[in-house]
């Protein structure tokens, strides 16, 4: 990877939390799936608790099923400051909501997550200082943070991506890869004004920044949660268990 020449913490963050959550229901019939409880705690804020912690000054939450519900939650918390990306119109997925929150998220490099996972710290290492510290504006456009498949949770798939020995990633060539996106990264606002207007993937820029050999990945050494239906929130609340109450260890 590429020598750090920026370290300092990214202080805007764009949570993603419009999603519909279809494989959680039924219970995200009447309950939008970021706050859904896990171990007595809303799923989105273990990542909004995490960005607190890690300095984050303010972040991005868009939001369209169940607007009001995720709106009325965010405005009780005491950090971060809580900006709404309002897609009740639309759905515009992860890149369109990007794209669509783009002057909002001001002009340096910006954390992104989804809501759908959470994070164990192990090994020495915090998912968004592990991030920050491998930060390299001036080779980078993404940088992905990846866990290896094996310590994942709530996961069926076949991995995400491969990972070379400079750091680049590429999204999996065959039958599998032995990485698995966590859903935090961090994005070059620059990028993001690449993508389309309306609806698109994410992956749609991460393409872009892979043609210019701009993808990166950082290898996570915790445990990675994914809460993407019953029985991913079931195996979440049996490892949390043996965690501390914020999911640190």
């Amino acid at each position: 990877m590429p020598p750090t020449t920026q370290k300092q913490m990214p202080h805007t963050a764009m949570v993603l939390a419009a999603g519909l959550g279809t494989r959680m229901r039924p219970l995200t019939d009447d309950t939008p799936k970021p706050l859904i409880r896990v171990a007595g705690k809303a799923l989105m804020d273990y990542a909004l608790d995490r960005f607190a912690d890690a300095g984050v000054k303010r972040a991005i939450v868009n939001v369209h099923y169940l607007a009001d519900q995720v709106e009325a939650h965010v405005a009780a918390r005491p950090a971060p400051e809580i900006i709404i990306s309002d897609e009740r119109g639309l759905l515009l997925e992860t890149g369109g909501g990007l794209k669509n929150a783009r002057a909002m998220l001001g002009d340096n490099p910006v954390f992104c997550t989804n809501t759908d996972a959470i994070m164990i710290d192990c090994d020495g290492g915090e998912a968004c200082a592990a991030l920050s510290e491998s930060w390299d504006a001036a080779a980078m456009d993404a940088l992905l943070l990846l866990v290896p498949v094996d310590r994942t949770s709530g996961y069926e798939g076949r991995g995400d991506f491969d990972h070379s020995e400079d750091g680049r990633i590429a999204l999996r060539a065959g039958d599998a890869a032995p990485f698995v996106f966590t859903g935090l990264q961090i994005l070059s606002p620059s990028l993001i004004d690449e993508g389309p207007d309306g609806a698109f993937s994410t992956r749609l820029l991460w393409d872009k920044a892979a043609a210019r050999g701009r993808l990166y990945g950082v290898i996570y050494g915790g445990d990675w949660l994914h809460v993407g239906d019953p029985q991913g929130l079931q195996d979440a609340e049996a490892r949390l268990s043996q965690s501390a109450p914020d999911g640190r260890e």
